[in-house]
């Protein structure tokens, strides 16, 4: 009977256990925390001033072409700016990749806080939840906004 009752115990502490592990599964709107995250939005605006240099460069270029006056020194011409474009088209996109993988890692980062803070089993993309889940995008939010 002594052994029954210690079998009995340990197996209702395992269920306690169990069930008090057992937190379920968080979601993110991913979209919705870059909007909100001033690190993100600054990122997009420096990606986009970029990009409207580079347009602004083209627009130049082609004011420039058009008071070219021979054959030649417009072909030369498309051949710098060309270059020219490429390099700069270059900087812009290893711009945007440092950014990007900046703001992803922090956002990670905070997910994984949120998701050590409240007990949960794992994070994921809203899209991928049919039903159920807890929604924890306002809490990584705060985390980002608390990480300053």
């Amino acid at each position: 009977m002594k052994n029954f009752t210690k079998l009995s115990l340990l197996m209702a502490a395992m269920l306690f256990g169990a069930q008090a592990f057992a937190a379920g599964v968080g979601y993110i709107d991913y979209v919705k925390i870059q909007e909100n995250y001033p690190l993100a939005q600054s990122a997009i605006k420096e990606i986009d001033a970029k990009a409207l240099e580079i347009q602004q460069f083209m627009v130049d270029k082609e004011k420039q072409y058009k008071a070219l006056d021979t054959p030649l020194k417009k072909q030369n011409f498309e051949e710098t700016t060309a270059k020219e474009l490429q390099l700069k088209e270059e900087a812009l996109m290893k711009l945007k990749n440092q950014k990007e993988e900046l703001v992803y890692s922090r956002i990670k980062e905070a997910a994984n806080k949120v998701l050590v803070e409240q007990h949960l089993d794992a994070i994921v993309d809203f899209r991928v939840i049919f039903v159920g889940g807890v929604d924890v995008s306002d809490l990584v939010i705060q985390k980002l906004k608390a990480a300053k």
